[in-house]
This record gives C-alpha cells, structure tokens and sequence, in this order.
C-alpha cells in the first residue's frame, strides 16, 4: 500500500484540511550573502587511526579504483571502528537502506531502532524490506528485523522519519525528491517500541518530502523543497491530527529548538539557514504566525539539509549539513555559532580531503564519483547524540561512508573515526558502480559507544567507536 492511486483525493483533502483556519506566512525573501569575513573552507584535521585499524590508502575520504580492483575495498575502511552487527539483505535488487536512523527505548526497557528501506519508492519493491523496519536491539550483535510498518507515509517517507523520544510518538509524511501527496502516519510506540500501533493516517501534511518535530511530541512539521508548503500539524491528538499553519517556505530538513519556539530550516529557495520564530505554534495561539528572525548563507552551499541545535559549554551552536554538489562545489558541513540568533556565523567546517577543489579533476572517475548531484563524496545528513555537549557529530558522506569528529572545540573540530563498510556486489547498478551509498542520520548508544546507519545499497549497520577516540 503506497498511497500513489490516491493522490488526487489526498492532495485535494489536504489542501482543503491547510485551509481551515490556518495561517499563511511569507517566506524571507532573495538569497542572503555570505558575510564578508566568512573561515576558510579547509579540510577537517583527519583522524590518526589506532590499533585494528584498516585505514583508507589515499587522501581522506577518497575510495579509488585501484582499492576497488585489488579487493581493499571490498574489506572496507575502518579507523578507530569496528563492526558490532549488521542486518544485510543478500543479493537485493533494491535498495535497503534509506535516510533516517531512530533509536527509541520504550518504558519496558525494549531497545529498537527503526530505519526507512528505500532511497527513492519503488527501487525497493523488488527486494525483501519494503516500508519501515523495527528492529530489535535487545542484541546488538544480531540486530532483529521484528516489524515493517506498511501504511503509506512509511512505504514512502523520503527523508521524513522522525520521533519523540520525550513522548513515544514515530511519526512520517509521504514524501518523494519533490513533493508527494502529505499523508502523515502517526504511530505510537512507547507501550513496545517493537510493535509500533497507528494512531492516524492522514493528508494533513500539504506536500512530503522532510520533516521536523518538537521535542515533547505534539507538533510534527511537514517540509518539502520543492513546493513553499512548511506546514506544523497538532499530533497532542493522535488519533486527530490537525493542521495549524503553513508557511510559504521551500524547507527542507529543520530541526525545532529544545523549547518548542524556534525552527531551524534548511531553505532550498535562497540556499541558505532560516531562523524561524514558531513560538506562536507552540503556545497554540490562534492564527499562528511564523516570523524569520535571520537568515544566513556560506560561500560554499549546495543544498541546505538541515541544522540541529546544540550548546557547547552553555553556549549555543549548530551543526548544519549541506548535501550533494553540483559544478564542483560541496557544501559539506560546519558549526555555526547562533549565541547573537540575530546575527548567526560560521565558525568551522566539517570536511573531508576529497571536498576540496584542488582533487575533483583527481577523484573524478572514482566508481560512483560521477554522479557529483546524486551522491558522489558530498556530505547528506548529521546527526549528535545530545544535545548540550555532544562531545562528537557522525556525518553520513555517502562514498566516504560514517564520519565522526570531536567538537569538544566548536571552532576547531577533528576527524576521530570513520566505517566505511565493505563493497559488495548487488543487482541493480544505478545508480553508480557498487559503492558506498551512506546517507542516513545516525542513531548513538553512548553507554556503548555504538553508532546506528544505514547504507542505502547495503542495510543496517552497528558500528561501535574504539580506541578511546569517543571521549
């Protein structure tokens, strides 16, 4: 069940359901420049590689085609990590990993871990997971695939896949690289994260394609970048949930502050970080209004992906992540000091060797390096374990593979460890020779060191950071 043949109802039923009473709000408007004082886009101090390491044999970040050819690639690039579990499907024709990785331990003590199984719907009908998969942790050695959820955001969540660990709600919209029809499944998953249960099933998020939710669970926002439709939907009901407001912003990904008020949103319009005062939405105030509260490009963007707040210190940061890179240019990732939220500023940079200008001509024909806008060596998407003092940032950067950096010191992070898993062959060549394809948002087990991803042609990896490089 994939919601496609219902299209026109769905997108007619949520038009009709954002018009009711919600608010309309412009976007900011033009591209805002970079400041004049903007860091130098250098290379992230690489990690220097401990005992059982397999470290990579040219620059960092770079899979050439000689590790290819002599089946060094084929054992996979490890520095300060090892391998604790996998959930591998063999010889699939479609894709089996995706963009997001949650981590939910519900109140029995149950460890799961959910991922999305599809880079883009249908390359994935033709393989054994279709949809969500919920995995038992209970071993992380042996990860357990218990549950697929079917309905249609979840056979479809693009890069909408998102949850309240506070509340215990999973939640998605249907999405696509553009914009799907906005059904949102809201699921609960706090009584056995195992076996989530639908609460809804409703066309209440205008059009799909990211997300981002409040951290106590009654807000979900459902963003599209190729439609100004940033819409917030009321899910304290689960069982109803409501639309409150839409704004006319092309969002892609967006995190929402610890407090409900403020929205970070990767803007595809102007190519650049919005600041969004949402206070009005958290207090359920009638007629809610979104205001911008600054706007903020970088010389090198791409794509916007999204920004997570953080505090370092008490002193309040984001780590943001561009994705892709068309005509030789990455965005990659940087730390971007918002204390004066007026007036936020980079302060560094996350990236990799192989994201510099001067190796593009070099790495060009590199297997799956071609394909510089659906993948290549830019970065996709970041994630943190905490929030206030995260200590460390993993970073998907699809033909590199996991990233990790220590930003103990925000304005000069390092690179500490990186996964780069095994090639393997698979059926289906496009849309790059077999490669890496990490693009998912990693999950994290501090306590264990562990971090959580998916690789779009491979699956579900466990992969824990050793040699003390995690501090």
């Amino acid at each position: 069940m994939n919601g496609t043949r219902f299209a026109p109802i769905l997108i007619a039923s949520a038009l009709a359901a954002c018009s009711n009473g919600s608010s309309t709000v412009s976007p900011p408007t033009g591209t805002t420049p970079p400041p004049a004082d903007e860091i130098p886009t250098t290379s992230t101090p690489k990690a220097v590689c401990g005992p059982g390491s397999k470290p990579e044999t040219s620059y960092q970040g770079r899979v050439t085609q000689d590790d290819h050819d002599s089946g060094r690639a084929a054992e996979g690039f490890t520095c300060n990590t090892e391998l604790v579990g996998s959930y591998l499907v063999p010889n699939q024709a479609g894709t089996v990993g995706g963009f997001k990785v949650e981590r939910y331990v519900d109140a029995l003590g149950h460890d799961c871990a959910y991922y999305d199984t599809t880079l883009l719907w249908p390359t994935n009908i033709w393989g054994m997971d279709v949809g969500v998969n919920v995995m038992d942790m209970s071993d992380p050695t042996h990860p357990t695939l218990v549950d697929q959820l079917l309905t249609p955001a979840m056979q479809s969540p693009h890069e909408s896949l998102i949850l309240s660990k506070e509340r215990g709600v999973l939640a998605a919209v249907a999405g696509n690289p553009a914009a799907y029809p906005g059904v949102v499944d809201v699921y609960d998953i706090h009584q056995d994260c195992r076996h989530p249960i639908l609460k809804a099933s409703t066309p209440v998020g205008f059009l799909g394609h990211e997300s981002g939710m409040a951290l106590d669970g009654m807000t979900f926002y459902s963003a599209s970048p190729g439609t100004p439709t940033l819409t917030a939907v009321d899910i304290s009901n689960e069982l109803l949930p409501l639309p409150l407001a839409t704004a006319q912003i092309r969002s892609h990904g967006l995190s929402i502050s610890d407090d409900g008020n403020r929205a970070y949103v990767a803007d595809a319009t102007g190519k650049q970080l919005v600041i969004l005062d949402v206070s009005d939405i958290q207090s359920r105030k009638v007629n809610p209004q979104m205001r911008t509260v600054a706007t903020l490009s970088w010389s090198t963007v791409s794509i916007p992906q999204n920004a997570i707040p953080i505090t370092i210190h008490g002193h309040p940061y984001l780590v943001e992540i561009d994705e892709f890179g068309a005509q030789k240019q990455v965005g990659a990732g940087r730390i971007i000091d918002i204390g004066d939220e007026t007036h936020p500023r980079v302060v560094s940079n996350l990236r990799l060797e192989v994201h510099d200008p001067a190796h593009f001509d070099e790495q060009a024909n590199d297997p799956g390096a071609g394909n510089s806008f659906l993948g290549g060596y830019a970065g996709h998407y970041c994630n943190v374990p905490f929030r206030q003092d995260p200590g460390i940032v993993a970073c998907s950067m699809i033909l590199s593979g996991l990233r990790v950096f220590d930003i103990h010191d925000p304005a000069n992070p390092r690179e500490i460890a990186y996964f780069n898993a095994p090639i393997r062959d698979r059926i289906n060549p496009l849309p790059a020779p077999a490669s890496n394809w990490a693009m998912s948002s990693p999950a994290f087990v501090p306590e264990r060191k562990e971090i959580w991803y998916s690789d779009g042609y491979n699956g579900f990896y466990v992969v824990r950071v050793t040699n003390g490089a995690w501090q």
